[in-house]
C-alpha cells in the first residue's frame, strides 16, 4: 500500500500529536486525519473525503467511546472493512480480550512504544490483527 490514508480519533492532545508526528514525521506517511473527539462521529465519518485505509480510536472517550465507535463504524457499508485499531492504556487481560471479542482488529498500548509501532502498523497494513501489549 503505497499511500495509506488513517483516521485517528483521539481525545488527548498530547497522544493526537504524538501519533500525528510517529506517522508523518517519523514513519512518512502524509495522509493524516485525527478527529478530536466524538461528538457527532458519524457525521464525523461521512465527511471524510476519502475512505481510511486504518482506522485508530482511544477507548475511553466522551460522550462516544471507542467500543460505540467500533459498532457505527462497523454499521457504515463505507467503513465495514477497515481495520480499527484500539488505543488505550487499559491492557490487562480482561479488556483486551473484551476488545477482541467486541470485533477490533487490533490493540496497541498506550504510551505508544516507538520501537514497536513501526513493524505492528507493517502488519496492519498487510492485513494481520495485531494485538501489542508492551
Amino acid at each position: 500500500m503505497p499511500h495509506p490514508r488513517f483516521l485517528y480519533v483521539e481525545n488527548d492532545e498530547m497522544s493526537r500529536e504524538v501519533m500525528k508526528a510517529l506517522l508523518t514525521r517519523g514513519l512518512g506517511y502524509r495522509d493524516v486525519t485525527i478527529f478530536e473527539n466524538s461528538v457527532n462521529f458519524e457525521k464525523q465519518l461521512e465527511g471524510l473525503t476519502s475512505r481510511p485505509d486504518v482506522i485508530f480510536v482511544d477507548i475511553h472517550m466522551e460522550p462516544i467511546d471507542g467500543f460505540a465507535m467500533l459498532g457505527l463504524i462497523r454499521q457504515n457499508p463505507e467503513f465495514d472493512a477497515v481495520p480499527v485499531i484500539a488505543l488505550t492504556a487499559s491492557v490487562m487481560y480482561e479488556e483486551v480480550r473484551r476488545l477482541r471479542d467486541a470485533g477490533f482488529d487490533g490493540v496497541i498500548a498506550k504510551p505508544i512504544n516507538y520501537d514497536t509501532f513501526p513493524g505492528a502498523l507493517d502488519r496492519i497494513l498487510s492485513g494481520e490483527q495485531v494485538w501489542n501489549i508492551k
